[in-house]
């Protein structure tokens, strides 16, 4: 079916040669029959011109399949493009398929050279800003030292809520910048999931204070072997989401589990307002808010992409669901699972552990 179509649009190419040669044929016809000085008889000429045509149809059948030859191998490279396509190029035998392959490899040349320019720039950028993240987090810490020291003063400790939203920002700032060399940067070692949520719970405890929040754990403390900073850099994400939509006095419910496939799954639960049915497809879209994002005006659209950026490189399966209301419910799983990884029950972080 498709060298049907390949010798129809061949046909049509070359319509203005087939009619100029039918064209003539018809001119010398009349020719002949105008002039009395050729004796041709009528079943002559016929026979001449029908041999003239199945002539003229063999010819174009040939070239068809040596004009079309380089096209189909061009469209076979456009199927099957790989990064040494330049090579690949079929030969020519044409001037106008010199010409093709000439453009191909400049614009190749062309293509290759502003990529070179746009990853120089783009490292230059990212140096710059992991650089300015740095510099900024120096006076961060000296700032977070003088609240601690004047934890008296009822001044201060407003501030301290305001300089973790910064500090939240900034740091997820110098993870963005980390991205692109985060495989060279992966570490594994076996942790306690729970110890990390507690971890950046105790983070966040001067935003839970503001908004009188508080957090609770479920279930077993289970370890699972990953990159520890990685993955609470996830979990930061998470948590942050969950207390910037919970309300006033509300709680936030962490449960660790191992599914019946042998999985660790961790479980964030808050009671926010939810999402919307039609935005839960779209909540790991770069830049989406959602409605709720929107009404509260405190969405960036950048939390839950970042974490599902990191989780997919890391192992981890993220899903959102809405519900039951009022609430969000946000599972980790732990999909890549080490075959020597030991679970072991530690003591010191006590089921249904309260940190506010």
């Amino acid at each position: 079916m498709k060298g049907i179509s390949l010798l129809l649009r061949y046909l049509n190419d070359r319509k203005s040669w087939i009619l100029f040669y039918l064209f003539s044929l018809l001119f010398v016809d009349l020719l002949i029959w105008i002039d009395h000085g050729i004796a041709i008889r009528h079943d002559s000429l016929l026979y001449l011109n029908l041999l003239l045509i199945l002539a003229m149809a063999v010819f174009l059948g040939w070239r068809f399949r040596k004009e079309t030859k380089y096209a189909q191998a061009l469209a076979v490279l456009a199927e099957e493009i790989h990064e040494g396509w330049v090579e690949a190029l079929p030969s020519a035998h044409f001037l106008q398929e010199n010409a093709a392959n000439q453009l191909l490899r400049v614009v190749e040349r062309w293509y290759m050279h502003k990529l070179s320019d746009n990853q120089t720039a783009q490292a230059v950028e990212q140096d710059y800003i992991a650089a300015w993240v740095h510099e900024v987090k120096a006076p961060l810490t000296a700032v977070k030292l003088m609240l601690d020291a004047n934890r008296e003063n009822p001044v201060l400790r407003q501030i301290e809520p305001e300089w973790l939203r910064v500090h939240l920002l900034i740091d997820q700032q110098l993870y963005i910048s980390r991205l692109p060399s985060l495989e060279s940067d992966y570490v594994l070692e076996e942790t306690s999931i729970q110890r990390l949520a507690a971890k950046e719970l105790r983070e966040l405890a001067s935003w839970c204070v503001e908004k009188n929040i508080a957090a609770g754990f479920e279930g077993e403390e289970i370890r699972v072997r990953t990159d520890s900073k990685w993955c609470r850099f996830i979990i930061r994400q998470l948590l942050t989401n969950a207390v910037k939509y919970s309300p006033e006095g509300g709680m936030i419910h962490l449960s660790t589990e191992r599914t019946p496939e042998g999985q660790v799954r961790l479980t964030i639960r808050d009671e926010g307002p939810g999402i919307a049915p039609h935005d839960l497809p779209r909540v790991f879209d770069k830049g989406f808010t959602g409605g709720n994002g929107r009404m509260y005006n405190a969405a960036t659209g950048m939390g839950l992409y970042l974490a599902q950026t990191v989780a997919s490189k890391i192992g981890i399966s993220l899903t959102v669901q809405s519900g039951p209301p009022p609430g969000t419910v946000v599972q980790m799983t732990f999909t890549a699972i080490n075959a020597f990884e030991s679970v072991r029950t530690l003591t010191d972080i006590p089921n249904d552990t309260i940190v506010t």
